[in-house]
């Protein structure tokens, strides 16, 4: 369980109460390292590298403030040529993904603002529905990393 990224990004100490209840729930957080590995790294990547989706990810971890996080991320990104695309000043425009990048970035930070266009405008830029389904997979998973993570730093902090 001290394996799952989730646990190891909440700082939460091993010889707390808190971890001890996790260990009662070791399940979820297994599965919530399987469900990491599949969007991070599944066997068939479509049109998205495991490079391009941890720098997807790398964007995502720091839209929403978790710069450990982030980080995480970032040691995944082997092609060089993907690492611009985790910086979030890049808006993708030389890797040309600029509608994957301000897809990403919308649904991240304002997923209440997406709306039916914004995946038009995947698929007039070429992007099979397979692959925006990839895309959404990938940006779920993370706001559920990302808020598990609050959530268990914020039980961290309650008192015994």
């Amino acid at each position: 369980m001290e394996s799952s990224t989730a646990v190891r990004y909440s700082s939460i100490p091993q010889d707390s109460a808190l971890m001890e209840a996790l260990q009662t729930r070791s399940n979820v957080l297994q599965l919530t390292q399987h469900a990491e590995d599949a969007v991070l790294k599944p066997e068939d990547c479509g049109g998205w590298s495991h490079s391009l989706r941890a720098a997807l990810a790398v964007r995502i971890a720091v839209n929403n403030g978790l710069p450990e996080l982030a980080d995480h991320y970032a040691s995944m990104i082997s092609d060089d040529a993907c690492k611009p695309v985790a910086d979030t000043d890049n808006d993708g425009s030389a890797q040309n993904l600029t509608h994957v990048v301000a897809y990403m970035d919308s649904v991240a930070v304002s997923p209440r603002d997406v709306v039916d266009t914004d995946i038009s405008e995947l698929q007039q830029q070429g992007v099979s529905d397979a692959d925006i389904v990839r895309l959404t997979e990938l940006n779920a998973f993370m706001a559920y990393q990302v808020r598990l993570i609050a959530g268990l730093r914020i039980l961290s902090e309650v008192p015994a």
